[in-house]
Protein backbone atom coordinates (compact mmCIF):
# COMPACT_ATOMS: atom_id res chain seq x y z
CA UNK A 1 0.00 0.00 0.00
CA UNK A 2 1.71 3.35 -1.15
CA UNK A 3 2.04 5.71 2.54
CA UNK A 4 0.41 8.96 2.53
CA UNK A 5 2.03 12.09 1.14
CA UNK A 6 1.48 15.65 1.71
CA UNK A 7 -1.41 17.48 1.18
CA UNK A 8 0.59 20.24 -1.18
CA UNK A 9 1.24 17.18 -3.30
CA UNK A 10 -1.90 15.60 -3.21
CA UNK A 11 -3.33 19.15 -4.33
CA UNK A 12 -0.88 18.98 -7.01
CA UNK A 13 -2.09 15.59 -8.28
CA UNK A 14 -5.25 16.53 -7.98
CA UNK A 15 -5.00 19.50 -10.01
CA UNK A 16 -3.32 17.22 -13.13
CA UNK A 17 -6.48 14.89 -12.61
CA UNK A 18 -8.83 17.82 -13.34
CA UNK A 19 -6.48 19.11 -16.39
CA UNK A 20 -7.05 15.61 -17.71
CA UNK A 21 -10.83 15.62 -17.34
CA UNK A 22 -10.71 19.13 -19.19
CA UNK A 23 -8.80 17.77 -22.09
CA UNK A 24 -10.81 14.28 -22.47
CA UNK A 25 -14.49 16.78 -22.31
CA UNK A 26 -12.99 19.29 -24.66
CA UNK A 27 -11.28 16.34 -26.95
CA UNK A 28 -14.97 14.42 -26.65
CA UNK A 29 -17.18 17.04 -28.56
CA UNK A 30 -14.02 19.24 -30.60
CA UNK A 31 -15.89 18.54 -33.42
CA UNK A 32 -18.79 19.54 -33.17
CA UNK A 33 -17.67 23.23 -33.38
CA UNK A 34 -14.50 21.93 -36.06
CA UNK A 35 -17.42 19.94 -38.10
CA UNK A 36 -17.04 22.08 -41.56
CA UNK A 37 -13.84 22.68 -41.48
CA UNK A 38 -12.65 19.05 -40.88
CA UNK A 39 -15.79 17.81 -43.35
CA UNK A 40 -13.81 20.11 -46.57
CA UNK A 41 -10.20 18.90 -45.53
CA UNK A 42 -11.03 15.56 -45.23
CA UNK A 43 -13.54 15.39 -48.55
CA UNK A 44 -16.33 13.47 -46.26
CA UNK A 45 -19.62 14.68 -45.41
CA UNK A 46 -20.71 16.70 -42.15
CA UNK A 47 -23.03 13.86 -40.87
CA UNK A 48 -19.97 11.45 -40.99
CA UNK A 49 -17.68 13.90 -39.04
CA UNK A 50 -20.91 14.25 -36.56
CA UNK A 51 -20.14 10.47 -36.15
CA UNK A 52 -17.04 10.91 -34.42
CA UNK A 53 -18.98 12.23 -31.36
CA UNK A 54 -21.48 9.71 -31.44
CA UNK A 55 -18.76 7.13 -31.90
CA UNK A 56 -16.91 8.27 -29.34
CA UNK A 57 -19.96 7.84 -26.86
CA UNK A 58 -20.79 3.94 -27.85
CA UNK A 59 -17.00 3.48 -27.43
CA UNK A 60 -17.20 4.81 -23.55
CA UNK A 61 -20.39 3.36 -22.90
CA UNK A 62 -19.29 -0.39 -24.22
CA UNK A 63 -15.88 -0.34 -22.97
CA UNK A 64 -16.11 1.34 -19.46
CA UNK A 65 -17.01 -2.08 -17.89
CA UNK A 66 -14.66 -4.52 -19.17
CA UNK A 67 -11.80 -2.52 -19.27
CA UNK A 68 -12.17 -1.30 -15.59
CA UNK A 69 -12.37 -5.41 -14.97
CA UNK A 70 -9.20 -5.98 -16.87
CA UNK A 71 -7.04 -3.63 -15.06
CA UNK A 72 -8.23 -3.55 -11.41
CA UNK A 73 -5.33 -4.81 -10.25
CA UNK A 74 -2.79 -2.17 -11.98
CA UNK A 75 -1.14 0.82 -9.89
CA UNK A 76 -3.18 3.64 -10.36
CA UNK A 77 -0.33 5.94 -10.78
CA UNK A 78 0.78 4.03 -13.51
CA UNK A 79 -2.29 3.25 -15.52
CA UNK A 80 -3.46 6.91 -15.37
CA UNK A 81 -0.19 7.53 -17.21
CA UNK A 82 -0.34 5.22 -19.47
CA UNK A 83 -4.13 6.12 -20.06
CA UNK A 84 -2.70 9.81 -21.06
CA UNK A 85 0.51 8.58 -22.43
CA UNK A 86 -2.12 7.14 -24.76
CA UNK A 87 -4.47 10.21 -25.27
CA UNK A 88 -1.32 12.25 -26.37
CA UNK A 89 -0.39 10.07 -28.95
CA UNK A 90 -4.07 9.21 -29.96
CA UNK A 91 -4.42 13.16 -30.06
CA UNK A 92 -1.27 13.38 -32.14
CA UNK A 93 -2.20 10.89 -34.74
CA UNK A 94 -5.85 12.78 -34.88
CA UNK A 95 -3.63 15.98 -35.79
CA UNK A 96 -2.15 14.32 -38.80
CA UNK A 97 -5.47 12.12 -40.00
CA UNK A 98 -4.43 11.85 -43.66
CA UNK A 99 -8.16 10.75 -43.99
CA UNK A 100 -11.24 9.70 -42.32
CA UNK A 101 -11.02 6.52 -41.62
CA UNK A 102 -7.45 7.66 -39.60
CA UNK A 103 -9.11 9.70 -37.98
CA UNK A 104 -11.70 7.88 -36.89
CA UNK A 105 -9.23 5.32 -35.83
CA UNK A 106 -7.64 7.83 -33.39
CA UNK A 107 -11.02 8.68 -31.79
CA UNK A 108 -11.51 5.44 -31.26
CA UNK A 109 -8.52 4.61 -29.06
CA UNK A 110 -9.15 8.18 -27.48
CA UNK A 111 -12.49 6.82 -26.58
CA UNK A 112 -11.04 3.71 -24.96
CA UNK A 113 -8.40 5.34 -22.72
CA UNK A 114 -11.22 7.55 -21.77
CA UNK A 115 -13.79 4.38 -20.57
CA UNK A 116 -11.03 3.41 -18.34
CA UNK A 117 -10.03 7.35 -17.44
CA UNK A 118 -13.50 8.05 -16.00
CA UNK A 119 -13.72 5.24 -14.43
CA UNK A 120 -10.97 5.47 -11.98
CA UNK A 121 -10.43 8.62 -11.90
CA UNK A 122 -12.73 9.97 -9.08
CA UNK A 123 -12.09 6.79 -7.05
CA UNK A 124 -8.50 7.63 -7.74
CA UNK A 125 -8.84 11.19 -6.59
CA UNK A 126 -10.67 11.33 -3.16
CA UNK A 127 -8.32 8.22 -2.03
CA UNK A 128 -5.54 11.32 -1.92
CA UNK A 129 -7.79 13.22 0.86
CA UNK A 130 -9.87 12.08 3.60
CA UNK A 131 -13.36 11.55 3.61
CA UNK A 132 -14.55 14.23 4.85
CA UNK A 133 -13.66 16.91 2.04
CA UNK A 134 -14.40 14.18 -0.86
CA UNK A 135 -17.57 16.08 -2.45
CA UNK A 136 -14.80 19.04 -2.72
CA UNK A 137 -12.59 16.70 -4.03
CA UNK A 138 -14.68 15.27 -6.52
CA UNK A 139 -16.63 18.74 -7.49
CA UNK A 140 -12.69 19.74 -8.48
CA UNK A 141 -12.49 17.01 -10.86
CA UNK A 142 -15.82 17.48 -12.24
CA UNK A 143 -14.79 21.58 -12.47
CA UNK A 144 -12.63 20.16 -15.29
CA UNK A 145 -15.05 19.07 -17.04
CA UNK A 146 -17.31 22.03 -16.49
CA UNK A 147 -14.56 24.41 -17.97
CA UNK A 148 -14.35 21.94 -20.93
CA UNK A 149 -17.84 23.26 -22.11
CA UNK A 150 -17.75 26.42 -20.94
CA UNK A 151 -13.89 27.37 -22.76
CA UNK A 152 -12.06 24.35 -23.69
CA UNK A 153 -14.77 23.92 -26.81
CA UNK A 154 -15.42 27.32 -27.41
CA UNK A 155 -11.69 28.09 -27.86
CA UNK A 156 -10.68 25.10 -29.43
CA UNK A 157 -12.85 26.13 -32.52
CA UNK A 158 -11.65 29.71 -32.94
CA UNK A 159 -8.49 28.06 -33.26
CA UNK A 160 -9.43 25.78 -35.97
CA UNK A 161 -10.76 28.83 -37.15
CA UNK A 162 -7.65 30.83 -36.98
CA UNK A 163 -5.33 28.20 -37.63
CA UNK A 164 -7.05 25.03 -38.46
CA UNK A 165 -8.98 22.41 -37.08
CA UNK A 166 -5.42 20.23 -37.09
CA UNK A 167 -3.66 22.94 -34.42
CA UNK A 168 -6.45 22.75 -32.26
CA UNK A 169 -5.28 18.85 -31.89
CA UNK A 170 -1.44 19.69 -31.46
CA UNK A 171 -2.46 22.13 -28.60
CA UNK A 172 -5.27 19.25 -27.19
CA UNK A 173 -1.87 17.20 -26.77
CA UNK A 174 0.25 19.62 -25.47
CA UNK A 175 -2.27 20.16 -22.45
CA UNK A 176 -2.50 16.15 -21.93
CA UNK A 177 1.20 15.90 -22.07
CA UNK A 178 1.84 18.68 -19.02
CA UNK A 179 -1.21 16.47 -17.18
CA UNK A 180 0.78 13.52 -17.95
CA UNK A 181 3.85 14.79 -16.84
CA UNK A 182 2.28 15.97 -13.61
CA UNK A 183 -0.12 12.57 -12.70
CA UNK A 184 3.67 10.84 -13.19
CA UNK A 185 5.41 12.93 -10.96
CA UNK A 186 2.68 13.28 -8.35
CA UNK A 187 0.09 10.53 -7.75
CA UNK A 188 1.74 8.02 -5.47
CA UNK A 189 3.06 4.97 -6.37
CA UNK A 190 1.57 0.94 -5.09
CA UNK A 191 -0.86 -1.32 -5.57
CA UNK A 192 -4.62 -0.16 -5.84
CA UNK A 193 -6.51 -0.78 -2.56
CA UNK A 194 -8.09 -4.48 -2.09
CA UNK A 195 -10.78 -6.30 0.39
CA UNK A 196 -12.55 -3.58 2.81
CA UNK A 197 -10.67 -0.31 1.68
CA UNK A 198 -11.37 -1.13 -2.46
CA UNK A 199 -15.40 -0.83 -1.37
CA UNK A 200 -17.51 1.71 -0.15
CA UNK A 201 -17.82 3.62 3.14
CA UNK A 202 -20.71 2.12 3.80
CA UNK A 203 -21.81 -0.94 1.17
CA UNK A 204 -25.40 -1.26 -0.10
CA UNK A 205 -26.10 -2.70 -3.10
CA UNK A 206 -30.12 -1.88 -2.98
CA UNK A 207 -29.17 1.89 -2.69
CA UNK A 208 -26.27 1.61 -5.46
CA UNK A 209 -28.44 0.34 -8.00
CA UNK A 210 -30.96 2.63 -6.94
CA UNK A 211 -28.84 5.40 -7.65
CA UNK A 212 -28.10 3.27 -11.51
CA UNK A 213 -31.66 3.82 -12.30
CA UNK A 214 -32.12 7.44 -10.72
CA UNK A 215 -28.93 8.44 -12.79
CA UNK A 216 -30.64 7.09 -16.01
CA UNK A 217 -33.67 8.82 -15.29
CA UNK A 218 -32.32 12.31 -14.74
CA UNK A 219 -29.48 11.74 -17.42
CA UNK A 220 -31.90 10.61 -20.19
CA UNK A 221 -34.64 13.81 -19.21
CA UNK A 222 -32.04 16.56 -19.14
CA UNK A 223 -30.41 15.15 -22.70
CA UNK A 224 -34.48 14.96 -24.21
CA UNK A 225 -34.72 18.09 -23.53
CA UNK A 226 -31.74 19.72 -23.55
CA UNK A 227 -30.06 17.92 -26.92
CA UNK A 228 -32.81 20.27 -28.84
CA UNK A 229 -31.96 23.60 -26.99
CA UNK A 230 -31.65 25.75 -29.69
CA UNK A 231 -34.08 25.60 -31.79
CA UNK A 232 -36.60 25.92 -28.68
CA UNK A 233 -34.80 29.23 -28.12
CA UNK A 234 -35.20 30.23 -31.39
CA UNK A 235 -39.37 28.72 -32.09
CA UNK A 236 -41.07 29.00 -28.70
CA UNK A 237 -39.01 32.01 -26.70
CA UNK A 238 -38.44 33.92 -29.78
CA UNK A 239 -34.52 34.21 -29.52
CA UNK A 240 -32.56 35.33 -32.07
CA UNK A 241 -29.67 32.66 -33.68
CA UNK A 242 -27.28 34.76 -32.60
CA UNK A 243 -28.73 35.40 -28.74
CA UNK A 244 -28.27 31.28 -28.77
CA UNK A 245 -24.67 31.25 -27.87
CA UNK A 246 -24.75 33.91 -25.00
CA UNK A 247 -27.33 31.82 -23.83
CA UNK A 248 -25.75 28.93 -23.53
CA UNK A 249 -22.50 30.39 -21.95
CA UNK A 250 -24.79 31.87 -19.12
CA UNK A 251 -25.66 27.96 -19.06
CA UNK A 252 -22.14 27.24 -18.55
CA UNK A 253 -21.25 29.37 -16.23
CA UNK A 254 -24.19 28.12 -13.98
CA UNK A 255 -22.75 25.01 -14.20
CA UNK A 256 -19.65 25.65 -12.77
CA UNK A 257 -21.43 27.36 -9.90
CA UNK A 258 -23.42 23.41 -9.57
CA UNK A 259 -19.87 21.37 -9.41
CA UNK A 260 -18.74 23.44 -6.16
CA UNK A 261 -22.48 23.57 -4.41
CA UNK A 262 -22.95 19.91 -5.06
CA UNK A 263 -19.35 19.16 -3.72
CA UNK A 264 -19.79 21.18 -0.67
CA UNK A 265 -23.42 20.16 -0.30
CA UNK A 266 -22.60 16.44 -0.32
CA UNK A 267 -20.01 16.39 1.87
CA UNK A 268 -22.87 17.54 4.89
CA UNK A 269 -25.77 15.82 3.73
CA UNK A 270 -25.58 13.11 0.69
CA UNK A 271 -28.81 12.47 0.25
CA UNK A 272 -29.96 16.08 0.14
CA UNK A 273 -27.24 17.11 -2.17
CA UNK A 274 -29.28 14.86 -4.27
CA UNK A 275 -32.61 15.21 -4.53
CA UNK A 276 -32.05 19.54 -4.17
CA UNK A 277 -31.02 19.26 -7.23
CA UNK A 278 -33.02 16.68 -8.78
CA UNK A 279 -36.32 18.94 -7.49
CA UNK A 280 -34.97 22.06 -9.19
CA UNK A 281 -33.82 20.52 -12.64
CA UNK A 282 -37.40 18.85 -12.41
CA UNK A 283 -38.92 22.38 -11.71
CA UNK A 284 -36.93 23.77 -14.36
CA UNK A 285 -37.88 21.60 -17.03
CA UNK A 286 -41.88 22.08 -16.09
CA UNK A 287 -41.46 25.74 -16.15
CA UNK A 288 -40.08 25.65 -19.90
CA UNK A 289 -42.56 23.80 -21.06
CA UNK A 290 -45.46 26.38 -19.01
CA UNK A 291 -43.21 29.52 -19.54
CA UNK A 292 -41.45 28.73 -23.10
CA UNK A 293 -42.76 31.59 -24.37
CA UNK A 294 -41.08 34.51 -21.58
CA UNK A 295 -37.35 35.22 -22.50
CA UNK A 296 -36.55 36.54 -18.96
CA UNK A 297 -37.98 33.19 -17.76
CA UNK A 298 -36.25 31.00 -20.07
CA UNK A 299 -32.69 32.54 -19.63
CA UNK A 300 -33.30 32.07 -15.79
CA UNK A 301 -34.43 28.47 -15.98
CA UNK A 302 -31.96 27.28 -18.60
CA UNK A 303 -29.35 28.71 -16.21
CA UNK A 304 -30.91 26.95 -12.83
CA UNK A 305 -30.88 23.59 -15.17
CA UNK A 306 -26.95 23.91 -15.97
CA UNK A 307 -26.45 24.04 -12.66
CA UNK A 308 -29.03 21.55 -11.05
CA UNK A 309 -27.25 19.17 -14.21
CA UNK A 310 -23.55 19.73 -12.64
CA UNK A 311 -24.44 19.12 -9.23
CA UNK A 312 -26.53 16.51 -10.26
CA UNK A 313 -23.66 14.43 -11.43
CA UNK A 314 -21.09 15.48 -8.89
CA UNK A 315 -22.96 14.35 -5.67
CA UNK A 316 -23.80 11.40 -8.01
CA UNK A 317 -19.65 10.32 -8.01
CA UNK A 318 -19.62 10.77 -4.57
CA UNK A 319 -22.42 9.05 -3.08
CA UNK A 320 -21.28 6.09 -5.40
CA UNK A 321 -18.12 5.88 -3.79
CA UNK A 322 -20.09 5.53 -0.35
CA UNK A 323 -22.23 2.96 -1.25
CA UNK A 324 -20.08 0.67 -3.95
CA UNK A 325 -21.26 -2.33 -2.86
CA UNK A 326 -17.96 -4.13 -4.31
CA UNK A 327 -15.19 -2.30 -6.28
CA UNK A 328 -15.49 0.82 -5.77
CA UNK A 329 -13.35 1.73 -9.52
CA UNK A 330 -16.36 -0.84 -11.08
CA UNK A 331 -19.17 0.94 -9.16
CA UNK A 332 -17.55 4.47 -10.82
CA UNK A 333 -17.55 2.62 -14.14
CA UNK A 334 -21.08 1.51 -13.99
CA UNK A 335 -22.17 4.94 -12.79
CA UNK A 336 -20.29 6.41 -16.21
CA UNK A 337 -22.31 4.14 -18.07
CA UNK A 338 -25.62 4.74 -16.67
CA UNK A 339 -24.88 8.74 -17.44
CA UNK A 340 -23.52 7.62 -20.99
CA UNK A 341 -27.02 5.36 -21.63
CA UNK A 342 -28.70 8.51 -20.53
CA UNK A 343 -27.19 10.52 -22.77
CA UNK A 344 -27.48 8.25 -25.74
CA UNK A 345 -30.97 7.71 -25.07
CA UNK A 346 -32.35 10.84 -24.33
CA UNK A 347 -30.63 12.28 -27.50
CA UNK A 348 -32.88 9.74 -29.47
CA UNK A 349 -35.82 10.00 -27.25
CA UNK A 350 -35.78 13.92 -28.00
CA UNK A 351 -35.24 13.53 -31.48
CA UNK A 352 -38.56 10.94 -31.57
CA UNK A 353 -40.30 13.69 -29.60
CA UNK A 354 -39.52 16.69 -31.69
CA UNK A 355 -40.48 14.63 -35.05
CA UNK A 356 -43.93 13.44 -33.56
CA UNK A 357 -45.11 16.48 -31.45
CA UNK A 358 -42.83 19.75 -31.72
CA UNK A 359 -39.65 20.95 -30.13
CA UNK A 360 -41.84 22.07 -26.69
CA UNK A 361 -42.70 18.86 -26.12
CA UNK A 362 -39.27 17.87 -25.82
CA UNK A 363 -39.25 19.68 -22.14
CA UNK A 364 -42.21 18.28 -21.26
CA UNK A 365 -40.93 14.67 -21.23
CA UNK A 366 -37.79 15.78 -19.55
CA UNK A 367 -39.47 17.45 -16.94
CA UNK A 368 -41.51 14.11 -16.64
CA UNK A 369 -38.45 11.46 -16.57
CA UNK A 370 -36.91 14.00 -14.14
CA UNK A 371 -39.57 13.65 -12.02
CA UNK A 372 -39.52 9.91 -11.74
CA UNK A 373 -35.45 10.74 -10.62
CA UNK A 374 -37.17 12.26 -8.06
CA UNK A 375 -39.26 9.84 -6.80
CA UNK A 376 -36.88 7.06 -6.66
CA UNK A 377 -34.54 9.13 -5.19
CA UNK A 378 -37.47 9.99 -2.52
CA UNK A 379 -37.36 6.67 -2.05
CA UNK A 380 -34.17 5.84 -0.87
CA UNK A 381 -34.46 6.76 3.30
CA UNK A 382 -36.66 4.52 3.23
CA UNK A 383 -34.37 1.63 2.30
CA UNK A 384 -33.58 -0.41 5.66
CA UNK A 385 -29.78 -0.68 5.78
CA UNK A 386 -28.09 -3.80 4.13
CA UNK A 387 -26.79 -6.19 6.26
CA UNK A 388 -23.16 -6.36 5.89
CA UNK A 389 -20.45 -8.79 6.02
CA UNK A 390 -18.31 -8.63 9.07
CA UNK A 391 -15.14 -7.41 6.82
CA UNK A 392 -17.84 -5.10 5.36
CA UNK A 393 -15.94 -1.94 7.26
CA UNK A 394 -15.74 1.90 5.92
CA UNK A 395 -12.46 1.76 3.78
CA UNK A 396 -11.21 4.47 5.93
CA UNK A 397 -11.42 2.71 9.23
CA UNK A 398 -8.30 2.14 11.27
CA UNK A 399 -4.47 1.53 9.39
CA UNK A 400 -6.21 0.75 6.27
CA UNK A 401 -7.22 4.91 5.56
CA UNK A 402 -3.99 5.96 6.17
CA UNK A 403 -2.63 3.32 3.21
CA UNK A 404 -4.96 5.07 0.85
CA UNK A 405 -5.25 8.33 1.80
CA UNK A 406 -3.76 11.69 3.06
CA UNK A 407 -5.22 13.91 5.67
CA UNK A 408 -6.45 17.63 3.57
Amino acid sequence: MPAPQSTAKSVGALIALSLSTFAYVTTETLPIGLLLMISADLRSTPAAVGLLVTSYGLVVVVGSLPLTHLTRRVPRRLLLTVLLAVFVVATLASAVAPDYATLLAARVVTALSQALFWSIVVPTAAGLFSPAVRGRVVGIVFAGGSLAALLGVPAGTWLGQQAGWRVSFFVLSGIVLLAMLGTARLLPGGAPPQGAAARGETPDARRYWLLMAMTVLAITGVFAAFTYIAPFLTDVAGFTAAAIGPVLLLRGIAGIVGVVAGGSLVDRNPWVAMIVPLGLQTAALFGLYLFGGTPAVVITLVAVSGLTFSAVTTALSSRVLQVAPGSVDLAASGASTAVNVGITVGALLGSVVLSGLGVRSTVLVGAVLSLGAVAIALGEPWLRPAGRRPDDRPATDGAEASCTSATA
